[in-house]
């Protein structure tokens, strides 16, 4: 074997370790943002079951704000619906998009039943709805680290396959598009968590 066959070997063996080395890190950081996903997932199921044990304790007091009440439970529906379509395909900018407005819609339907359930004292002193309120709050809580959490490994993510040399592998490898970041219609009111107080 001649000195330049070596050379060859060698160069072909770092490339290839670096190509592999490029490979498994895109792997690992789209894992990771896919499992940030799958926590906030478990949140958003846990708060769209505390929705409708909310709307129920409430029905009983505010009969007369039918409407209302059903609205919650149509957002509700329709976020559950952009959850699942989200889960399918983390990191979507389509799937995000619509669950960011499903989300904002439902933000904007809780905020209407609590300025409706402001005018029952009964209903706020409730302890049901007292206990639900302080669930749907920690719930809330949970979302957002979550959220920050999934956009944090999105970024890192996407900021390695957009850096030198990555940048030149990740198509071929099935990397090509960005992951997108989960963002909510109104980002600010859903950090501080909807002010649901009973």
């Amino acid at each position: 074997m001649s000195m330049s066959t070596i050379v060859i070997l060698v160069i072909l063996g770092v490339l290839i370790f670096w190509l592999v080395g490029i490979y498994n890190r895109l792997v690992t950081l789209k894992n990771r943002y896919q499992n940030a996903f799958s926590q906030i997932e478990v949140q958003l199921k846990r708060r769209y079951d505390l929705i409708p044990n909310l709307v129920e304790t409430a029905k009983g007091y505010i009969q007369h704000e039918r409407e209302t009440l059903e609205a919650v439970i149509a957002a509700r529906n329709q976020a559950l619906s952009g959850l699942e379509k989200a889960s399918a395909e983390p990191g979507s900018p389509a799937a995000m998009l619509d669950l960011g407005q499903a989300e904002g819609m439902l933000a904007g339907a809780l905020g209407r039943l609590n300025v409706v359930v402001e005018a029952y004292p009964d209903l706020k002193a409730n302890q049901n709805m007292m206990q639900l309120s302080e669930e749907l709050t920690s719930t809330e809580n949970k979302v957002a680290f979550s959220r920050q959490a999934f956009n944090d490994a999105v970024t890192e993510y996407n900021t390695y396959k957009q850096t030198f040399p990555p940048v030149m592998v990740a198509g071929t490898f099935g990397h090509a598009a960005d992951a997108s970041l989960l963002e909510f219609e109104d980002s600010e009111a859903m950090q501080e968590a909807p002010k649901v107080s009973f």
